[in-house]
């Protein structure tokens, strides 16, 4: 515990609620920019030969508000352990933050310069990002299996005499 009162686990929790609001914020801003490019038929954005574009820049308004709203649940699912879980701190959180990052920064990336109908260079972010996605919800669900085995010792002692054969 720091000197103000503020754990770790609770500075991450706050890291995550921030950047969770944030980045749905600004994901959900783009989602209306493109609705908006759409409705004003801008060519830039409807062109036949800009359908690449038009896919990727919605794959990327999709997976940034899909994964704003991950940082949200993840920042409850800390909130709710009953004790600090280094591994998630210190492992989860920031490849969830590099993931939400890289992912709808890919998708963006890969559609503002491309290629025929091939996406752009930006596009080779993803593999990292999903990745990173991959690893941070493992993490997280390996931490939440461990959860039930960490309890106390009377609920220890009778799982263990519900388990042992001689009965």
């Amino acid at each position: 515990m720091s000197q103000n009162g503020i754990t770790g686990k609770t500075r991450i929790v706050h890291r995550h609620l921030r950047f969770g609001w944030w980045s749905l914020l600004c994901f959900l801003s783009l989602g209306i920019a493109l609705e908006t490019m759409h409705g004003f038929k801008m060519g830039y954005y409807l062109d036949t030969n800009n359908e690449t574009r038009r896919l990727m820049w919605t794959l990327a308004h999709t997976h940034g508000t899909l994964l704003s709203i991950v940082h949200l649940v993840f920042a409850a699912t800390l909130r709710l352990l009953p004790q600090e879980n280094p591994k998630l701190q210190r492992f989860a959180s920031p490849c969830l933050c590099g993931a939400s990052i890289l992912m709808p920064g890919g998708f963006f990336l890969g559609g503002l310069v491309f290629y025929g109908g091939d996406p752009g260079l930006g596009v080779l972010l993803l593999p990292v990002g999903a990745l990173l996605l991959l690893l941070a919800v493992s993490q997280t669900a390996l931490s939440l299996g461990q959860l039930g085995e960490k309890s106390s010792p009377k609920a220890q002692g009778e799982a263990e005499e519900a388990a042992s054969p001689d009965q």
